[in-house]
């Protein structure tokens, strides 16, 4: 009975046409939707047996997913976008037993009502010739005035949802049809009765009862993304109310059993458990990396900007690169003292760039976690139903057909990705478990991972076959991204230590022994000759800082053109002190800026870590004065 309830609700909420008796189950989501009583935390069994049993489900204009094309105009009927109408119908009469509706396959058809009503669709009753005082007669027999209020209802000769608004005592169906705004042409409906005398061929018998107000039930919203600011959208700047109403005969009208403010609640359930969903993935990579920092921040780090979300990983991304160089820098400073510079930007290339942190990242399986595309609640599949996918979803949208990815020299063919063509991206299956068949090259533009257990096959020239919809698109810069996101967020919530750890799980060497640092700090062994030579008092008084090692201070003001006298130049101490001004200045700006977007930060550091900044602050401070150097063209400057 549970899953009953569960499934018709939400194969209304997600325009479905599911069997509640035959769906299938994944057993990853084997969780259930039910009501609680207001106020309590008892389960509503009365509400759920209401519906799960109510005899209005037989009727196919009460269940969801219509694929039969009326040409009705949008705006008139005030529902939504797609112009399907009546339930999922099958092509023949005869077929199987099934009743067909009579305009089935025509697109742009219009049923006549009587017709509709023959099939035995509608369950209307005979006109009585008193109605009851506070009672109206509906499609489906007299229901209370007082209690339609906020019920969803169906539109039986359209096949549209709406809630209803009111009902309008001032008008009937012989009330004069509105006019549209501006329109100055002749009057193309006389009244409401004529109106529906065109437009469906139906002849209102009651054409004296008042008409319903209803206002079309929309599908489920992105409630993640940000919205308007406003919070009066519904209101014009006159205060007006917007929204779009449509006015409705009570005898084409049938009573859903779904209550309307339940189906309006329950439209938020997708991207709630969106969220649910994705902050269970942060915990659990969060109890992977074994590090305790509040899953919020791991979201963070694993969410990209085409999300549209109110966060993602760029603030943090870029912190953590600056972080991750300095950490790399260090650790080759350290740990090979006979390297030069050159050496060691090329090894710290090596370490840390895209492609290198791109790998590691496949190694620990992030790509499972990474949230890269915008939610849609169309797409999001609930337990025991299955996703169904519109003929008007675009192929840049989403891939939902059966298709062939077939690989020449392990590169995507261009009819996979159409309109990814210009991307350097990797077509990437996710799954909760980690990828167990690889198919990749050092050389290859893109990359695909499958795990589909026997969903797909392979065949000999590369080719998979398999259903393309449980694969994502995900750049190999995207993954090298969170990569340094994650490092950003473990060092802004509990510092370098957390940091290091992160680092030591993917897999990127940071720790040094002490021996190493001993003699980094202990310097080279200089010549008194040339220890006389210097004049430490004035050059450490400019810096504010006094040296225990001056043998550093001597190799960081020796140029490389300074003749051989057993003094190092400072070009090994520059690449290591590149990496620290990177990283505290990015610190800087992003403690101390904390609205500013990535690309305004980016700006910031690019205007504060240039060389014209430091010689103007090395004169002013008169150290180009003690530099050491054996060039003519610095002499003359």
């Amino acid at each position: 009975m549970v899953k009953n309830f569960h499934v018709r609700l939400m194969s209304i909420v997600l325009d479905v046409d599911v069997d509640p008796a035959t769906t299938a189950w994944d057993s990853s989501k084997a969780y259930l939707f039910v009501p609680l009583i207001v106020g309590t935390s008892d389960i509503d069994w009365y509400l759920i047996e209401n519906i799960a049993y109510n005899i209005s489900w037989n009727n196919p204009l009460q269940r969801a997913r219509p694929d039969v094309y009326l040409g009705t105009d949008e705006r008139a009927l005030g529902g939504d976008r797609r112009e399907y109408a009546f339930a999922k119908l099958r092509a023949s009469m005869t077929s199987h037993n099934k009743i067909c509706h009579p305009t089935y396959g025509k697109r742009g058809a219009v049923a006549d009502f009587d017709i509709v009503k023959e099939t035995g669709l509608i369950p209307f009753e005979e006109i009585m010739d008193d109605i009851p005082d506070g009672m109206l007669l509906m499609a489906d027999g007299f229901h209370k005035v007082s209690e339609l209020a906020g019920v969803m209802i169906t539109a039986a000769h359209s096949g549209k949802r709406f809630y209803v608004d009111s009902i309008r005592e001032d008008l009937n169906a012989e009330s004069s049809f509105p006019r549209k705004d501006g329109y100055l042409g002749p009057v193309e409906y006389n009244s409401y009765a004529d109106y529906y005398k065109q437009k469906y061929g139906r002849d209102l018998r009651c054409k004296k009862q008042p008409l319903i107000r209803g206002r079309g039930v929309s599908h489920c919203k992105n409630l993640l993304s940000p919205r308007f600011e406003c919070t009066e959208a519904s209101t014009n700047e006159e205060g007006q109310d917007k929204t779009y109403y449509v006015m409705l005969p009570p005898e084409l009208c049938l009573v859903h059993p779904l209550p309307g403010p339940l189906v309006r609640g329950a439209q938020c359930l997708p991207s709630i458990m969106r969220r649910v969903e994705s902050m269970l993935l942060a915990i659990q990579l969060k109890h992977d990396i074994g590090y305790s920092i509040p899953a919020s921040k791991v979201l963070e780090a694993l969410t990209a900007a085409s999300c549209q979300e109110t966060f993602c990983y760029e603030r943090a991304e870029l912190l953590g690169d600056a972080y991750l160089k300095w950490v790399v820098s260090r650790w080759l400073f350290l740990k090979f003292p006979q390297k030069h510079e050159g050496q060691l930007t090329r090894m710290r290339q090596q370490n840390v760039s895209n492609m290198v942190l791109y790998e590691k990242a496949l190694q620990k399986g992030l790509q499972a976690y990474i949230q890269a595309d915008r939610f849609a609640p169309c797409r999001w599949t609930a337990p025991g139903v299955p996703p169904v996918f519109d003929e008007d979803v675009k192929d840049d949208d989403f891939i939902s057909d059966k298709r062939s990815l077939r690989l020449q020299n392990n590169n995507c063919n261009e009819e996979v990705l159409e309109s990814s063509s210009d991307l350097n991206c990797h077509l990437v299956h996710i799954q909760s478990d980690k990828c167990n068949k690889e198919a990749k090259d050092d050389s290859s533009e893109y990359e695909v991972l499958d795990d589909t257990d026997g969903d797909s096959s392979s065949t000999e020239e590369g080719e998979i076959e398999g259903d393309l919809s449980s694969y994502r698109v995900l750049s190999s810069k995207t993954l090298a991204d969170v990569v340094e996101a994650l490092i950003g967020v473990y060092y802004v919530e509990s510092g370098p230590k957390a940091a290091t750890h992160l680092m030591d799980w993917i897999g990127i060497p940071s720790r040094y022994d002490m021996e190493d640092g001993t003699r980094a700090r202990a310097g080279c062994t200089v010549p008194e000759t040339v220890l006389r030579s210097i004049d430490f008092e004035k050059i450490e008084m400019a810096l504010g800082y006094s040296f225990r090692e001056r043998s550093l201070l001597v190799e960081a003001i020796t140029h490389a053109s300074r003749p051989a006298s057993g003094v190092p130049c400072y070009q090994r101490l520059e690449f290591v002190g590149d990496a620290v001004l990177d990283h505290l200045i990015t610190r800087y700006l992003f403690f101390t800026y904390t609205d500013l977007p990535p690309g305004r930060l980016t700006d910031l550091r690019a205007a504060a870590v240039n060389n014209e900044n430091f010689a103007r602050v090395a004169v002013k401070h008169g150290l180009h004065l003690h530099l050491r150097h054996g060039s003519s063209a610095l002499e003359t400057q």
